[in-house]
């Protein structure tokens, strides 16, 4: 297959309302072949709308939305789709094996191409294992060779790692980076920051709706001038928060961590006060820092909405 540089996913001024509630207002995402595209934003951002029209699951009120040119709705451009959902609603009396060889014969793949992608996602020991007897780890792994055994295009994850564990997490992170760099473009969404960091080209921020930022990981971080100090001192908090430089400061325990967009200027005044000064750190603002000064003003009780049925 040509993947190219191609686009695999083209979404323009997108609209979508639920009664009163507007989920996405004017949002477009583009994405090429070989790139991971992280969506961030609070619940009610429209994270979960916008992959659902990506899907075709939902149909665009206003706007377009294209994968690989084609309607997402149509069952030939499905093809080019794997879809991982949060909770994918599984036959209780199929197996393992039936799951995934079923996925690859829809998706006009042979049903011998399950056996691969099985030993790749590490669920060969499940196969003859009803989908009924699945932990909620285990269900997420077989979802995902649901959607690779298609030898999708475009890969939607929908909070993919949910209920996996720490070794679970970094094996389906490393089948991912091996399917993007093949050349399959990838949209996820996800609540571990960290993940994102780590396997995301671009992030794209959602805010009540609408994109309020994209670039890189390390891009979106260095938009923020804060940096935090921290360390074991003694000195107390009002002396430090009258220091020049110093914008915030606050204990923990022992240790004193202090904000500042000039840490060497709150360093060079702080030094001398306390001669006992230990574990001194100086770190940058991290993508959870970003996100939030992104979106600070979004802090109410919003609800995501929530996908359901996707096919495999």
């Amino acid at each position: 297959m040509d993947r190219g540089s191609a686009r695999v996913l083209e979404m323009d001024g997108l609209r979508h309302r639920y009664g009163a509630l507007t989920a996405l207002d004017g949002v477009g995402l583009h994405v090429a072949a070989g790139e991971c595209v992280a969506l961030l934003g609070p619940n009610g951002a429209g994270k979960t709308t916008l992959i659902g029209l990506a899907t075709g699951l939902l149909i665009a009120q206003r706007g377009r939305v294209r994968v690989r040119g084609g309607d997402p709705r149509s069952a030939a451009t499905r093809r080019h789709l794997g879809v991982v959902q949060q909770s994918m609603g599984f036959p209780t009396t199929l197996t393992v094996a039936e799951l995934v060889r079923g996925a690859a014969v829809r998706a006009g793949r042979p049903a011998a191409a399950a056996g691969p992608v099985m030993a790749e996602v590490g669920i060969t020991e499940l196969a003859r294992r009803r989908s009924a007897k699945l932990s909620g780890g285990q269900r997420q792994r077989v979802a995902l060779a649901m959607a690779l055994v298609g030898d999708p295009e475009l890969l939607l994850l929908d909070e993919p790692t949910t209920g996996l564990d720490v070794a679970s997490r970094r094996t389906f992170w490393q089948v991912l980076a091996r399917h993007r760099d093949a050349g399959v473009g990838i949209v996820l969404t996800t609540h571990i920051l960290e993940e994102a960091a780590s396997m995301a080209d671009r992030v794209v921020v959602l805010h009540r709706g609408r994109v309020v930022a994209e670039d890189s990981p390390t891009g979106l971080t260095a938009r923020l001038a804060d940096r935090t100090v921290t360390a074991r001192s003694g000195v107390d908090l009002d002396v430090l928060r009258a220091l020049p430089g110093v914008l915030t400061a606050e204990r923990d325990g022992e240790r004193v961590r202090v904000t500042s967009a000039e840490p060497e200027r709150v360093l060079r005044a702080w030094l001398p006060l306390d001669d006992a000064l230990t574990d001194l750190r100086v770190e940058g603002a991290g993508l959870e820092q970003a996100l939030f000064a992104l979106t600070a003003d979004d802090q109410q009780d919003q609800r995501d909405d929530e996908m359901v049925g996707v096919p495999a």
